[in-house]
């Protein structure tokens, strides 16, 4: 993954001093290769009004926007105690699994918040071509993905449980895990759950001629 990294100058600054600070070195954008491990995907700030009837409203959002991050374009601004950064990510490579691990929960000196954003996703065909570099794409033939298994977080951060959700390849059912629990599940059921973390397998060739014949 190729990461883009540029400092910016102190908010509180005057215009002009801001301007000259961005000419310098310090300032100019820099690039970095790095490896992963999984993916992180942010979640939109969850909402605090509550509709007609007085019932917290869950908000949704598609998986392919937070999957924007990674496009190589979308700046997001990193802070620090003393700097301020903006990022940007692109992918260079895809590998067999890919592991996405759904920002839900953050930490402060007090408490633990969890955001119950609703992620729409399909469960098969995700192409995540387009957040490859084109000299990768020219050589990258298979970029899509179907969902093989999905943890859900569900309830409060601090007394919530898990479930997991998970595909059975050979007879294609879903199948939900709960403690010592197991039940199966309709495919349009899991992307209703709050997902936390993805694991994705890339269709290989022979896999992809069978879902196009």
């Amino acid at each position: 993954m190729r990461i883009f990294t540029k400092k910016l100058p102190h908010p509180d600054l005057p215009a002009e001093e801001k301007a000259q600070l961005l000419q310098n070195a310090e300032y100019q954008e820099t690039m970095v290769e790095s490896t992963f491990m999984y993916l992180t995907l942010d979640l939109p700030t969850a909402p605090l009004y509550k509709d007609e009837k007085e019932q917290l409203i869950i908000p949704q959002v598609p998986l392919f926007s937070i999957l924007a991050k990674f496009n190589g374009a979308t700046e997001k601004e990193y802070k620090t105690y003393k700097e301020n950064f903006l990022k940007r990510f692109q992918l260079t490579r895809l590998p067999p699994y890919l592991i996405f691990c759904i920002k839900r929960f953050t930490k402060n000196n007090f408490f633990v918040e969890k955001n119950p954003t609703i992620v729409n996703f399909p469960i098969t065909n995700v192409d995540l071509r387009e957040y490859l570099s084109e000299e990768v794409q020219a050589v990258h033939t298979n970029t899509t993905y179907d969902l093989i298994a999905n943890i859900v977080h569900d309830g409060k951060p601090s007394e919530g449980s898990y479930r997991i959700h998970v595909l059975h390849h050979g007879t294609g059912k879903w199948y939900e895990l709960q403690d010592l629990q197991v039940t199966d599940i309709l495919p349009q059921m899991i992307t209703l759950s709050e997902a936390y973390i993805q694991i994705w397998k890339r269709r290989e060739e022979d896999e992809t001629n069978q879902q196009g014949a």
